[in-house]
């Protein structure tokens, strides 16, 4: 049996909580504010702490500082909301959470994360606060309601509190100088500069000079001193962006500086320290490089110390309309800040182009739709964008669907049913995401948790969508 405490202002949710955990076994204390909940912290020992994110007074990010700042052993705290965000995810776990649910919490959930609570060590002391706007336009960059980029949030949040270097890896225009920038902005080195540099855009003989600098006459045209990125960076955060296509002389030079903290100048003997986190990024797999021989083993061990894997956004369907109504938006408000006339407003998707986005496969990834989105705006006239305004970009089939099952009867445009193309989007998304369900049950002959993992979501929100379907 567990102590645990229950924070939460809902009075209706913290006792249900409450009920369901006293069932499997365990004591409860609840809290209705912030202040109560670190009041009771500091009376009792509890072995975990379920805590509310939005509440009046001190919200849920602030009580789990308190909690860090006032009590000599933190228990796991996890932390609930029904309004998740990239940002709040990502500052949750910095501050020391052990994990960041969303509302509503089923029975199933609560036994699988307080599993893992009450076998897990104490989280380490979060590093020093760092403040992060909700609306900067990196942070947004990064926002998706699915699972798979909520994992990517987490694991943010966790690797912001640490100095180790990162590994972050995905396709090309999946986002990876975004996870770089939050993992800055989220860190204790928030004010410190933030330096990035593409290895496969400078010519291998330039590199070199580009990340450690060089000295007058160093090389035929160096006619002054270079600091170079390294000493650029000095406190803050270096961005090696596309590593695996950077040459085995200078990965050898990367790997001294990582290990010793210093950098040698081109040109030059003398060596200068510098205090540097590195991010390494790359669409490459390099442990198979390592294998073939053209990326070096040590360094690769030593970048990949912690890693971050960014999902293409083919496997992230639940973000492609949240996103592309995003860019939409920022290109509205591009163009309003320029002056011109009839851009006050961003423009809309019909139900037809948003059934065509979410059946692109997405080649191009964030950095695809982004752009779509950017020449929508300003090629489409009228203010909802439709199916024929995407035809030209997206060479899109019936086939994109899986198998195209379920799909008999009269079509319409892109091979779906007629009658799909009129009313509102979310009726029109809710259909779509319920013959996918559909699809991937039908694939796991059953299976839940392979369906779950076919379509990238927990298991948990499968049973809930199987659930508001009618599926069982």
């Amino acid at each position: 049996m567990a102590r645990i405490l229950i924070v939460d202002d809902d009075d209706a949710f913290r006792e249900t909580l409450a009920e369901t955990l006293q069932s499997l076994g365990h004591e409860t204390s609840e809290a209705g504010s912030g202040a109560e909940g670190v009041a009771a912290a500091q009376r009792t020992r509890f072995d975990a702490v379920f805590l509310d994110h939005r509440m009046p007074g001190m919200d849920g990010l602030e009580t789990l500082a308190a909690l860090q700042a006032r009590l000599a052993r933190l228990p796991p705290v996890i932390v609930l909301t029904a309004y998740a965000s990239g940002g709040n995810t990502i500052e949750a776990m910095r501050l020391g959470a052990f994990d960041h649910l969303t509302k509503p919490i089923s029975r199933g959930a609560v036994i699988e994360v307080l599993t893992r609570a009450l076998h897990s060590e104490a989280p380490a002391v979060a590093a020093a606060s760092a403040v992060a706007d909700e609306n900067d336009a990196d942070a947004d960059a990064l926002i998706g309601p699915s699972e798979a980029m909520r994992e990517v949030h987490k694991r943010i949040g966790l690797a912001a509190a640490s100095a180790a270097p990162v590994l972050v890896r995905g396709e090309t225009g999946t986002g990876k100088e975004m996870v770089a920038r939050a993992l800055h902005r989220y860190s204790a080195r928030a004010d410190a500069p933030f330096i990035a540099i593409n290895c496969a855009a400078i010519p291998k003989e330039l590199l070199e000079s580009e990340l450690f600098g060089h000295v007058r006459g160093a090389f035929t045209g160096a006619i002054g001193e270079r600091a170079g990125c390294f000493r650029a960076a000095d406190g803050g955060v270096l961005l090696l962006d596309e590593i695996g296509d950077m040459a085995p002389g200078v990965q050898a030079k990367i790997l001294r500086a990582l290990q010793e903290g210093e950098v040698t100048p081109l040109g030059s003997h003398k060596t200068i320290r510098v205090d540097v986190r590195v991010i390494a990024a790359t669409h490459r797999d390099l442990a198979a490089a390592v294998r073939e021989g053209s990326f070096r083993e040590d360094l690769f061990y030593r970048l990949n110390v912690l890693s971050i894997r960014v999902p293409p956004l083919r496997d992230r369907l639940a973000d492609i309309i949240p996103l592309a109504e995003h860019f939409l938006r920022l290109a509205a408000a591009r163009a309003d800040s320029t002056g011109r006339t009839g851009t006050d407003a961003a423009k809309k998707l019909s139900a037809s182009a948003a059934q065509m986005l979410l059946r692109h496969t997405w080649p191009g990834n964030v950095r695809e739709l982004r752009n779509l989105m950017e020449r929508c705006h300003a090629l489409v006239r009228q203010r909802v964008i439709g199916a024929a305004d995407l035809s030209g970009d997206l060479a899109v089939s019936a086939g994109e669907l899986p198998d195209g099952e379920g799909l008999s009867g009269a079509s319409g445009a892109g091979g779906l049913p007629a009658d799909w193309l009129g009313g509102e989007l979310p009726a029109t998304v809710e259909r779509l995401e319920k013959l996918l369900i559909e699809h991937a049950l039908a694939q796991a002959q059953g299976n839940r948790a392979e369906a779950a993992r076919q379509l990238g979501i927990h298991r948990q929100l499968l049973y809930r969508k199987i659930a508001q379907y009618g599926l069982d």
